[in-house]
């Protein structure tokens, strides 16, 4: 029996339970929003009610971020980070990187570095 990798937020790279999944308006991914007030939980992204449509819009903090500087450290993800918002499981993300299909940089501690925009498909961080 094939066992299912856990769903993970794209902003943090955790686990998501039922109770706090919620999808991204803008870029489509999973993210952490609590939708029960009697378990705790942290969120990781906004609801709010969209005046012009009347219907709920949702958003993860990696789109409602500000825009980070050019060559900035927020850029600078590592391999669970990277492969969350890649949307790839991390396994699957180090391979591309050992088949040179991703640029990367390894850490003399052994940790795999992904800059976003070198991401499959040019994840980029929204503003």
């Amino acid at each position: 029996m094939e066992t299912q990798e856990p769903k993970r937020c794209h902003v943090c790279a955790l686990e998501v339970e039922a109770h706090m999944e919620a999808w991204c308006n803008w870029c489509g991914n999973l993210y952490h929003l609590n939708s029960r007030a009697d378990l705790p939980g942290t969120d990781c992204g906004q609801v709010w009610i969209n005046e012009e449509h009347l219907a709920l819009e949702f958003a993860c903090n990696v789109c409602l971020a500000p825009p980070a500087e050019p060559g900035s450290l927020d850029d600078v993800l590592d391999l669970v980070e990277a492969a969350a918002a890649a949307g790839m499981t991390p396994a699957a993300l180090e391979a591309l990187a050992a088949s040179g299909g991703v640029r990367h940089r390894r850490t003399a501690g052994g940790i795999l570095l992904f800059r976003r925009g070198d991401l499959p498909g040019g994840v980029a961080r929204r503003g």
